[in-house]
């Protein structure tokens, strides 16, 4: 891994009369291959959503051609995902762009607004589809179970393959933890278990005449529909409110801040997930040794990354605890209450 970047302000500065030594120490490990990492995102969001949009159309021809709602809600719910996954391309696109100096984290914060509206396009589609089949169980159409049951079939290999293209991880912390993909791979493999009931509905319809099965199998594509689309909105709401990734445990984080050599104590402890796999962190070091500064901050930038996969950490040193100008009207966010 190559050595991080790290800029140090002026050793001291005077606080109202109080004089304290301050380190700001910014983790940047330009050697994660986010550019490599970004272009192979993109390329896996563009084909996933180039299979899913054809497949879409071929199903939802089917379905108007049977009169069948588990194909056309099934079509509709692979529509929903094709704009969620485009919304999603545009999203790793976005978040290529190189840094500037208004945007000066670039703008893979795209990444984090995009499940927004993906999970927002499922809520609406899960009703829909939940009234219209509910409307059908009083009169289910006479409906030739054979096309659903190929159909199906073929809808369940496209999505595990295009859900194959957006898995997570290649090691390390690259994408395991990415809204973005995560939210696309779930679609698609709620996308394949539908499919599945689908077939399942066409060998009962086939084998047993049961025709309730079709407007039972479009209801159960509401229920995946409205489970996944409630979990993907907290998460990116939580994404989106700058809270703590669920993967990170904060106190785990600040323990183990506390326990490297020399340091005292640990405040203004902050943790958010900047898109597309980067998590920052800023925190405040009260350490009065600075003999060893600059091999300090590199072993514990290096020690954030390895440990909880915080690869963006900003560490202010403070050599006294004195220092108070974090903790008055202008700076709220010093102390953390607990939720």
């Amino acid at each position: 891994m190559p050595p991080h970047d790290h800029h140090t302000s002026p050793p001291s500065h005077d606080h109202g009369g109080h004089g304290h030594g301050h380190g700001h120490a910014h983790g940047h490990d330009h050697g994660h291959g986010h550019s490599h990492g970004f272009a192979t995102g993109t390329r896996a969001f563009a084909i996933a959503t180039l299979i899913n949009l054809a497949y879409t159309a071929l199903e939802a021809g089917y379905g108007f051609w049977t009169d069948s709602l588990a194909l056309l809600s099934d079509a509709l719910h692979n529509f929903g995902d094709v704009l969620g996954l485009s919304m999603a391309w545009a999203a790793a696109s976005m978040a290529r762009r190189a840094p500037t100096e208004r945007h000066t984290y670039g703008w893979r914060r795209a990444t984090l607004l995009s499940p927004l509206g993906n999970a927002l396009l499922l809520v609406g589609f899960s009703g829909a589809l939940g009234w219209e089949a509910l409307r059908r169980f009083s009169s289910p159409p006479e409906i030739p179970a054979m096309p659903i049951i190929v159909v199906a079939s073929i809808g369940i290999a496209i999505n595990l393959g295009a859900a194959w293209l957006m898995r997570d991880g290649h090691g390390g912390h690259s994408h395991s933890h990415d809204l973005n993909r995560r939210g696309a791979f779930l679609h698609l493999i709620g996308d394949a278990a539908v499919s599945l009931a689908a077939v399942l509905a066409g060998l009962g319809m086939l084998w047993f005449d049961w025709r309730w099965l079709d407007p039972a199998t479009a209801l159960l594509v509401a229920v995946v529909v409205a489970l996944t689309a409630t979990r993907l909105l907290r998460d990116a709401f939580e994404a989106a409110m700058d809270a703590v990734p669920r993967h990170v445990d904060q106190n785990e984080v600040q323990a183990w801040l506390a326990g490297q050599p020399g340091v005292h104590a640990v405040h203004h402890l902050h943790i958010w997930s900047l898109g597309a796999g980067e998590i920052a962190l800023t925190a405040h070091l009260v350490r009065p040794a600075t003999d060893d500064h600059d091999a300090f901050l590199d072993t514990v930038v290096h020690g954030l990354d390895a440990r909880f996969g915080i690869n963006h950490p900003t560490l202010q040193i403070e050599h006294g605890r004195a220092c108070e100008h974090d903790r008055h009207d202008r700076a709220p966010h010093g102390a953390v209450a607990h939720d």
